[in-house]
């Protein structure tokens, strides 16, 4: 009886040798790619672009060698992904470095009961971006006199991109704003990619409106809108206090900012999710730029009005503008119903 062969062919094995060939040449090109971004941003001045360089040496190296001595082309890259996986893992976040002076300070609370006090509100007086009076002070509230949330969006370049900003309004007329911010260091500058290679810590600062909102509509001329929230007094509640547990929580145990997954959206979605955990993930709170259409298809703000009828009446910006210094900028800035 005749025996049939099951082993691949020679011409069988030729083609799995150049797949995975090709395979272990991707994925060396997509590692030292990343490498090569991660020392950029993470490596001391003086040993970047060496470090860089070295690591591209390698890579070639690894994809040349691979054809003839497929075993040294995966030692070497295990191996150089054990030694950069270890010092990766090294690099840890601090609140212990020299500070730019808008993010200087975290903001921490002491809470007994419904009396709440926050430790560093920023009120900051500003005439430029770079011209300003840095005041740093605490401030007791009530929470039993939390009367409103509010969500800023400020969108400065790109209309599908937006910082976000939770406003919180108490009985006696005074507004606390808190926003999850890159916290940068003396002379640097944000940056998107950064982000995604622990370019910068996570700060929460709780700012007064006449600082943090109007930097944005009057000095930085960026495109601001607010909108009142539709929560209950309960929920309104819990979620000012999952603002001070985190706050507290960063002061112990600092976090990088992470462009998608830490960021000033997202760190609203995990603390609104800590209140219900069933609320959706959904690509807006990524875009945050669409993250009003999102609250809108949730019923988080009001929905009486087609949803473009409700984005022009809560752009504030231009009547923040138009307001004269003196005036109560917290109480100017507040769209009515009909949009005056």
């Amino acid at each position: 009886m005749a025996i049939i062969s099951t082993a691949p062919s020679p011409r069988t094995w030729r083609v799995l040798a150049l797949i995975a060939r090709f395979a272990f040449r991707l994925a060396v090109t997509a590692f030292t790619g990343w490498f090569a971004l991660a020392a950029f941003y993470q490596a001391p001045s003086p040993w970047k672009w060496p470090i860089i360089a070295a690591g591209l040496l390698a890579g070639l190296i690894a994809i040349l060698t691979v054809r003839r001595r497929p075993l040294l082309a995966g030692v070497l890259l295990l191996a150089a992904m054990l030694a950069v996986s270890y010092w990766w893992s090294s690099i840890k976040p601090s609140n212990d470095r020299d500070w730019a002076a808008d993010v200087a300070h975290g903001v921490t609370a002491t809470i007994a009961g419904d009396e709440i006090t926050l430790h560093n509100i920023r009120s900051f007086r500003w005439r430029t971006a770079e011209d300003f009076d840095p005041v740093w002070q605490t401030e007791k509230y009530d929470l039993a006199s939390l009367q409103s949330v509010d969500l800023l969006n400020s969108v400065w370049s790109n209309p599908a991109i937006a910082h976000t900003l939770v406003s919180f309004g108490f009985a006696d007329g005074r507004y606390v704003v808190f926003s999850a911010e890159i916290r940068k260091e003396r002379g640097e500058a944000f940056s998107e990619i950064g982000g995604f290679f622990k370019e910068f810590e996570l700060v929460l600062i709780a700012a007064e409106e006449n600082d943090i909102v109007r930097l944005r509509t009057n000095i930085r001329r960026e495109t601001v809108s607010l909108y009142p929230l539709q929560v209950s007094a309960q929920v309104a509640r819990a979620l000012f206090l999952s603002y001070l547990e985190k706050a507290n929580a960063l002061a112990v145990q600092p976090e990088f900012y992470r462009t998608i997954t830490a960021n000033c959206t997202t760190i609203v979605f995990k603390l609104a999710r800590l209140i219900d955990p069933g609320i959706p993930l959904d690509w807006r709170i990524i875009v945050s730029g669409y993250l009003p259409d999102y609250l809108y298809d949730r019923g988080l703000i009001r929905t009486d009005v087609p949803l473009s009828q409700v984005k022009k009446q809560a752009e504030i910006s231009g009547r923040a503008q138009a307001a004269p210094a003196s005036s109560d900028y917290s109480r100017v800035i507040r769209p009515t119903l009909d949009g005056g």
